[in-house]
């Protein structure tokens, strides 16, 4: 077996078992709130009939109506008809949950409500982590050679175009893909879904998601009555999954076009590829993947003599 093969074995392990982590949270987490939550729900509805049914309404009976129904809302849970029927830890919903906890995205709108969920959230969050960096950074290695290493050397063939006028050329038109098919085309997507984002609130979800920001003030599928939510559910997570390995994609496209036009070496930066170690992929790579040599033979250091080396995406 070629070690080409092997790598792509290996990276897709990886991603299988990344996906059965993925799927073996949430049914953990499924487990251990969706009773408390059920609970909860029994809680405000029977309060409700109790306010209903009194006679006269007082202000310390407002007060404690008020005080629960505002609590349960930080849960998810609401008192209203619409809202009330649909559960915020069903497989889905627990799923999406597991996703935005590994990569550290972190909506907010839910949140564990039990000490075991919150304890089992600290050693799933512990392993699942680091584990969705590495998925992701072998991830992005293979794409390197993909839609890095291969069409800048192929301008630099065809159009005789020096290393950094290709690499420059290249980053710009990457950048924009990305920015077009995961920021502008899915916010087009998902105001239309979305009754009440519009454009502008969907191009700022697709930017906080991607960034890692997750503020949770603008989340997919929550509003009542939405039309096949799981699915809609599962969907965004491969969204974010797809939109934070682009992400990576570009920020180490453009370490690499910094290390040609100098930059590291104004600002006193170690080289994106010093270092031999940081050069040596997660997954090893096969003969097809030999472009990225004449790549680096061409992204000599412009400065200073060598660092200690760093990168972010590789590490």
């Amino acid at each position: 077996m070629s070690s080409g093969y092997k790598s792509w074995v290996l990276l897709t392990g990886f991603i299988l078992f990344y996906i059965t982590y993925l799927m073996l949270g949430a049914l953990v987490f499924s487990t251990i709130e969706r009773p408390v939550e059920d609970m909860l729900k029994t809680d405000i509805k029977a309060l409700k009939e109790e306010f209903l049914n009194q006679s006269c309404v007082n202000a310390t009976s407002l007060d404690t109506f008020l005080k629960r129904v505002l609590e349960a809302n930080t849960y998810g849970i609401s008192v209203l008809p619409n809202s009330s029927a649909r559960s915020s830890w069903d497989l889905a919903s627990s799923l999406f949950f597991a996703n935005t906890l590994v990569t550290t995205v972190g909506y907010g709108h839910t949140t564990p409500l039990s000490d075991s969920g919150k304890a089992f959230s600290i050693c799933y969050a512990l392993v699942g982590v680091p584990f969705t960096m590495l998925v992701l950074t072998a991830c992005v290695q293979r794409l390197m050679h993909l839609v890095t290493y291969g069409p800048i050397s192929a301008c630099r063939r065809r159009l005789g175009l020096d290393p950094r006028t290709a690499t420059a050329m290249h980053f710009a038109v990457l950048l924009l893909l990305v920015v077009i098919g995961f920021f502008v085309v899915p916010a087009v997507v998902f105001s239309q879904i979305e009754d009440s984002w519009t454009f502008l609130d969907a191009f700022y979800f697709c930017f906080i998601s991607l960034c890692t920001i997750g503020l949770g003030d603008f989340v997919p599928g929550e509003q009542p009555g939405q039309q096949y939510r799981a699915i809609y559910k599962i969907s965004v997570m491969v969204y974010l999954f797809l939109g934070l390995m682009m992400m990576y994609l570009v920020l180490r496209a453009f370490h690499r076009m910094a290390d040609l036009h100098g930059l590291t070496a104004l600002f006193q930066l170690p080289h994106c590829d010093e270092d031999s170690d940081d050069r040596e992929p997660i997954v090893k790579a096969g003969p097809e993947d030999q472009n990225e040599n004449d790549l680096v033979a061409s992204a000599k250091p412009l400065g200073p003599a060598s660092k200690s080396s760093y990168n972010t995406i590789q590490r």
